[in-house]
């Protein structure tokens, strides 16, 4: 009598466990591409606004350094920085502070006029500036003493350090009070 052997049983995987593997890594792979995809999407979003940053700040630096007081009002203009196009905004507004103006920089990309995806509802011009940069400038070149004594960079007699009993010097060419009492 003839003994019949079972082939031993195959090895691998079947057809539909294949098929099941590749779905799965092809979800994973779309997962990842989507990933990808977005934080390349923020970082060009990011150098973008950096970019309009730097536009405001460079305004704001020539705005500080004329030799006037900027007028109140608004100006606009455009400017090429980083091989692109942007548009700037600026405010000038008073302060509660004689002499004292805030300035107010938006910029953004030279043409565009539309809301971005995702901004606030509206789609007004408004919604799509980039950066906004503010700071302030004024006509004052010191303090005035009756405000804030010794901040405006007068001297202090040596050794008062500002506390009790000490003070300014006097001014020059005019003859100091003499010491109190104990001292």
């Amino acid at each position: 009598m003839k003994v019949c052997r079972l082939s031993p049983p195959a090895r691998g995987f079947t057809l539909v466990e294949v098929l099941v593997a590749l779905v799965i890594v092809a979800f994973g792979m779309g997962a990842v591409l989507a990933s990808l995809s977005s934080a390349a999407d923020s970082v060009m979003r990011l150098r973008e606004k950096s970019f309009a940053a730097w536009v405001g700040f460079n305004q704001l630096a020539t705005t500080r350094l004329q030799a006037t007081l900027p007028a109140s009002g608004s100006t606009e203009g455009d400017v090429e920085f980083a091989t692109a196009q942007w548009h700037w905004q600026q405010t000038v507004g008073a302060m509660d502070i004689p002499g004292l103006r805030r300035i107010t920089i938006r910029v953004r990309r030279t043409g565009e006029t539309t809301a971005r995806p995702g901004s606030s509802a509206g789609g007004a011009a408004n919604d799509n500036w980039l950066a906004t940069v503010m700071g302030f400038r004024g006509d004052a070149l010191q303090t005035p003493l009756d405000v804030l004594q010794g901040y405006d960079g007068s001297r202090q007699n040596p050794g008062s350090g500002g506390g009790p009993g000490g003070g300014l010097d006097p001014a020059p060419g005019s003859t100091p009070s003499p010491p109190a009492p104990g001292k």
